[in-house]
């Protein structure tokens, strides 16, 4: 009767590294992977009014609203609020700040507004940003804009 031994090689100094580097970039990969599905919604650089529409965002949801502000919806209080309105050629959106707003802020130049959807559908924004084109619009805003002829010339989408 013969007997077979399964004999095992001990691990050298280099089998047991690779298998420790193949595990840590397994665990990575599994990290990254699981932070890009919590994030999915949220890399988005801001929505515009119809996509927030489109999308069904509920309020109290902390977001970016971008677009046009539309003019003649400039309205100031006399305690530092400005109401105004945002658009992207579909739809638009009241947005409500309470603040110093940038130097680049006036009708008809994009704005991208950081807060908070409201129940009513209206945005009370904390802070606002001007921008001085459409640079950064979205290319779908940008196209729907130069359907509607209040694309500005030379602006380029990203």
């Amino acid at each position: 009767m013969s007997q077979t031994i399964a004999t095992r090689r001990p691990m050298t100094r280099k089998s047991r590294r690779l298998v420790m580097i193949g595990t840590a970039l397994a665990v990575l990969a599994v990290a990254l992977g699981l932070v890009l599905f919590a994030l999915r919604d949220s890399i988005v650089f801001f929505y515009g009014p119809t996509a927030i529409a489109e999308k069904g965002i509920a309020p109290g949801t902390r977001l970016r609203l971008g677009g046009l502000v539309q003019p003649g919806t400039v309205v100031r209080e006399g305690d530092q609020t400005v109401r105004f309105s945002v658009g992207d050629g579909n739809r638009t959106m009241t947005v409500a700040y309470r603040g110093l707003l940038p130097d680049l802020f006036r009708e008809g130049q994009g704005v991208v507004a950081e807060g908070v959807l409201q129940p009513d559908g209206s945005f009370r924004a904390d802070s606002v940003l001007a921008k001085h084109d459409e640079n950064y619009m979205p290319r779908e805003v940008a196209d729907e804009l130069k359907k509607q002829g209040h694309w500005q010339d030379g602006a380029k989408p990203k």
